[in-house]
């Protein structure tokens, strides 16, 4: 048989192809060639075809067949043939295949071969594809080896060491001895290799940890030398002394002074060291300068080390390159809740950042000016995001809106500058923010009464004309409606009144109606808000019922239902109207449950029940069949009568009862006491807006035990649970996300699924972003209906980014407590 190619000649000839079918045949009539070779137990050329075969294995194509004589190379006594075996069997074997095991015997006969390098390649093997029980048959002689005067063999022991301790951690004891002289050691390769294995052990296991603290000093002075001494060519990296080895010890260092403060006290010298002495014109000193800074905030450090330590990030951000002013800002992100003061010093870098044109350090330097916000700086602050919020990608709008909600709620210096700000991110970005920021916006702008001649000028002026921000045009017909009266008679005081006529605000409201950009939701707000102008106008009453008599045949069944039931005021019930349509009350905000949600349902938008304690006294109705009741939103609902007006007659109010429901009448009708607060509704737009001054639902908190629902790469999700008074078949299950790594989980969407006897509904989530280290959570509400009380089972899916990967996990919850749902 002719004597077989070279690999030079293989590869040379495999380039020469043009097409890929073409290098295909080549490899294909190569492989048979080897194949027939090793049938052959041809020794000579052995080597020569292992070689190729490894080579062909690296371009993708499949090479299993060559097991076995990698083994049989591993067993020759030349040098050449293990080389090439040895590489093999790192290539194309690992601890899933059962043939690896047969390399053991061959591996320990070389761990005691009398050739160093024979031995360096069975050490590299081991450390590389080693299984759990390889290891342990092996690490006796990984031992003594560590413990050897060859430089060459210790630090390859070393890297094996530490893979035989990942791979079996109860060995790890047997190495102690061994590492008590490895920092003594002059050869750089070694003392790397030793702090690579001193860190994996003090990681894994807290005994080793506080055995090792004690070695403290001698690392700092190891340090002290690199740092102190003069040029070395074998160990010079642009100029500065074996960083490689700085890093490792640094991060050390880190792990020993964690939660230690004799530790921490040794290494604050050090640390300042080469904080102030490392070079930062290259790469391989903000390499070092950023392992400082982690080691600083890791330990119990000294302040004035911390304020030097962020001034260290302060000066990365003015770096030209993007990984290292994204490093700084995710670090300053990691310690503003524990040094505010020093992060703040940097504020203007970091809004400088909201500027660049990468849009992950844009991201982070969002999130970063958000967490700096105050109340000394919101002025400022806002200034600037709400310019970022009008020149910033559409996928950041939703962030930055919902963050400046927050801010803007927590700090604001005065309730107009809020009203302000609120309506300029709706006028900027109003397709973006979340369900509640519209009945936010209007509890605000509620409670605030001295502001209300203000805002309605202001939101008249805002929606002339353009009608593209949906949201802001839903609060400027409520608020039209409710205040419509204040700006047709020009009570502004905080800026010049304008001059608007009854009909042109009736032209504002119709222009809305009748737009293309109106969604239904937005239609029904302009409706109810012209039902309720025709108590507030005195002059154009007819042309209101006339409007609202066309909309009674339209074809959006909401809005058909509304038109309908506003005639019947007009016609039946005209009495009762300016009673029914008074302005709505100061509303405080429920805790209960959250902010109240708006749930897309079908395409629709419902409001989410709110459920409060039921008023102490006062009649129930026992019907809740009538149209007028479905303006509330639901069929579970409790009404709550009003007081009557003490000027009407009985018979006035027997009528209003009548028309709320079937009710037990004895006596005279009897009032509901006012109560204190009035709660939210979410979705104002209805006709009893200013109907009742009473909670209309009523919840309780049972007790029920909470569970963990999902626990898993560090994102852990729990349920609390609720059972309503009104309808004991719905169970409220409020989730909580929270995420104990070290990176923020985005875009996080949970997802649940019931059985079909069920019925579920899932509100929107409190945000997108799981925060790192556990500094906060996500929470969202499910509603289930059980009317079968049967056992509650639930299926949830969670998709999420996280390390720039996309995650997504199914899970089964069957551990409901029973209270849940019996």
């Amino acid at each position: 048989m002719p004597a077989p190619i070279r690999l030079r000649e293989l590869i040379r000839t495999i380039r020469t192809a043009r097409t890929q079918a073409e290098e295909r045949e080549m490899i294909q009539k190569e492989c048979a060639a080897i194949r027939s070779s090793f049938r052959e137990e041809d020794n000579t050329y052995r080597c020569r075809n292992v070689a190729k075969l490894l080579y062909m294995h690296m371009l993708g194509y499949p090479a299993h067949f060559g097991q076995l004589e990698c083994l049989k190379l591993i067993a020759s006594q030349k040098f050449t043939d293990k080389r090439i075996g040895y590489l093999g069997a790192m290539l194309l074997l690992d601890e899933r295949q059962d043939v690896h095991l047969l390399m053991t015997n061959c591996i320990k006969n070389d761990l005691n071969h009398s050739t160093q390098y024979v031995q360096g390649l069975a050490l590299c093997t081991l450390g590389c594809m080693g299984s759990s029980e390889m290891c342990r048959d092996l690490a006796g002689e990984v031992e003594k080896l560590l413990k050897t005067s060859n430089s060459y063999l210790r630090k390859k022991a070393a890297l094996c060491a530490v893979h035989v301790i990942r791979k079996v951690p109860e060995l790890m004891e047997m190495f102690l001895p061994a590492t008590k002289n490895l920092l003594n050691e002059k050869n750089h390769g070694v003392l790397h290799t030793s702090v690579v294995l001193l860190t994996e052990m003090c990681e894994r296991s807290p005994d080793m940890l506080a055995h090792f603290r004690k070695l403290v000093p001698q690392l700092v002075r190891i340090l002290k030398n690199l740092i102190m001494s003069g040029y070395s060519p074998e160990h010079d990296v642009s100029g500065i002394s074996d960083p490689f080895l700085q890093v490792r010890i640094l991060r050390l260092l880190r792990i020993l002074g964690r939660n230690d403060d004799d530790s921490s006290e040794a290494m604050n010298d050090i640390l300042a060291q080469v904080a102030t002495n490392t070079e930062t014109s290259k790469n391989v000193g903000n390499a070092i300068l950023y392992e400082t800074v982690l080691t600083i905030m890791d330990i119990k450090s000294e302040s004035g080390l911390r304020v030097l330590a962020i001034n260290i990030l302060g000066r990365f951000l003015l770096n030209n390159d993007k990984n290292i002013r994204y490093v700084a800002l995710t670090s300053l992100l990691k310690t503003v809740q524990t040094d505010h003061n020093a992060v703040q010093r940097h504020r203007s870098t970091i809004v400088d950042c909201l500027k660049d044109l990468d849009v992950s350090i844009k991201r982070r330097a969002m999130e970063l000016s958000f967490a700096l916000v105050n109340g000394n700086n919101i002025r400022g602050m806002m200034k600037e995001l709400l310019y970022f919020l009008d020149s910033c990608e559409p996928e950041f709008k939703a962030d930055c809106a919902s963050g400046i909600f927050l801010a803007a709620e927590k700090y604001a210096p005065s309730k107009r500058w809020h009203i302000d700000t609120i309506m300029r991110v709706l006028t900027t970005a109003g397709s973006y923010v979340r369900d509640d920021a519209v009945p936010n916006l209007i509890q605000l702008i509620t409670n605030s009464v001295e502001m209300h001649a203000y805002t309605v000028q202001r939101l008249y002026k805002a929606i002339l004309g353009d009608y593209s921000q949906q949201p802001l045009v839903q609060v400027a017909a409520w608020c039209i409606g409710e205040y419509g009266d204040l700006l047709v008679s020009g009570q502004c005081e905080e800026e010049e009144p304008i001059q608007v006529t009854e009909d042109e605000v009736l032209d504002i409201l119709e222009s809305v109606l009748i737009s293309n950009m109106s969604t239904s939701v937005t239609r029904g707000y302009a409706l109810t808000a012209i039902m309720k102008l025709s108590t507030r106008f005195t002059c154009t009453v007819n042309r209101i019922k006339k409007v609202v008599s066309i909309y009674g045949s339209s074809i959006d069944v909401e809005l058909q239902q509304r038109a309908v039931e506003y005639n019947a005021l007009f016609k039946k019930y005209d009495h009762m109207r300016s009673a029914l349509l008074e302005r709505m009350p100061v509303m405080e905000k429920v805790t209960t449950n959250g902010p109240t949600e708006i749930v897309q349902t079908n395409g629709e938008t419902e409001p989410a029940p709110l459920e409060t304690k039921p008023p102490p006294s006062g009649p129930q109705p026992t019907s809740q069949a009538n149209d007028l009741l479905d303006l509330l939103g639901g069929n579970d609902i409790t009404p709550v009568i009003p007081t009557a007006p003490t000027s009407k007659p009985a018979s006035a109010g027997g009528e209003l009862l009548d028309l709320l429901g079937d009710i037990n009448l004895t006596g005279a009708p009897a009032a509901a006491p006012a109560p204190a607060s009035v709660p939210q509704i979410s979705q104002p737009p209805f006709l009893l807006d200013g109907l009742s001054s009473q909670p209309l639902f009523n919840d309780i908190a049972t007790g029920i035990p909470s569970i963990t629902a999902y626990s898993k790469n560090g994102l852990k999700i729990e349920f609390t649970f609720e059972r309503s008074n009104t309808n004991p078949s719905v169970t409220v299950i409020t989730i909580q996300a929270s995420n104990s790594t070290e990176l923020d989980m985005t875009d996080f969407v949970f997802q649940a699924a019931v059985p079909k006897t069920f019925q579920l509904q899932l509100l929107s989530p409190s945000s997108s972003i799981v925060p790192a280290f556990n500094t906060g959570t996500i929470t969202q509400v499910i509603k289930v209906l059980n009317p079968q009380k049967q056992q509650l089972r639930m299926r949830i899916k969670l998709t999420y980014n996280h390390k720039g990967s996309a995650m997504q996990d199914l899970a089964e919850v069957n551990n409901f407590p029973p209270q849940s749902w019996q």
